[in-house]
């Protein structure tokens, strides 16, 4: 597979998965505006306010998302029923200041095909406008694909709007290949 050996990812069956709650904090490599080595934990509701920034934080989330104080109980309706689904999981990496810098929702979902092989989905992701290029995202996917080969997945897919052409190529130089067509149909009951 293109692009797991240029990161480096250890692929590794004898490993144990990681606990069901990841609670414990993963180290990552240390990019350059970092003093400390990165770590990635799951997020908790006092990141929401950092979390939905992130998400506004280009032409696309701020016609969608609300960054306002205080936040629509709709982030913390959807935050919680996050937390409570043992297939999805809302990861940040924290800041030396313990805040949090980066953010991705991974959700893992059966299929019947594939022979009821298992997928990690990869949505929502951002890193903080004022460090990205920096490496964080890189290092950040390392994990994203460990923990999904952890949890059992045979493929790892993602969707990007197609007019975030930086964010294609980004995932292009990890190894993620566009070989399907994604479809959506917007519904009226959506937040907003």
């Amino acid at each position: 597979m293109r692009g797991l050996g240029e990161l480096n990812v250890e692929i590794n069956t004898q490993r144990p998965a990681y606990s069901a709650d990841f609670a414990e904090y993963i180290t990552l490599g240390s990019p350059k505006p970092m003093s400390q080595p990165l770590r990635v934990r799951r997020a908790q509701v006092q990141d929401l306010p950092d979390i939905v920034a992130m998400l506004a934080d280009d032409p696309l989330g701020a016609r969608r998302e609300r960054c306002e104080e205080p936040l629509p109980d709709s982030y913390l309706n959807a935050f919680e029923a996050i937390a409570q689904d043992p297939n999805n999981e809302l990861a940040v990496v924290e800041g030396d200041d313990g805040r949090a810098i980066a953010v991705m929702q991974m959700t893992f979902t059966p299929y019947i095909t594939h022979q009821g092989g298992w997928r990690a989905t990869i949505e929502g992701v951002r890193v903080n406008g004022d460090l990205r290029g920096t490496g964080i995202g890189r290092e950040f996917f390392k994990w994203a694909i460990a923990r999904a080969i952890d949890r059992g997945c045979h493929v790892v897919q993602l969707t990007t709007d197609k007019h975030r052409s930086d964010a294609k190529a980004f995932y292009e130089q990890l190894g993620f290949v566009a070989s399907h067509e994604g479809m959506k149909l917007s519904l009226p009951s959506s937040p907003g």
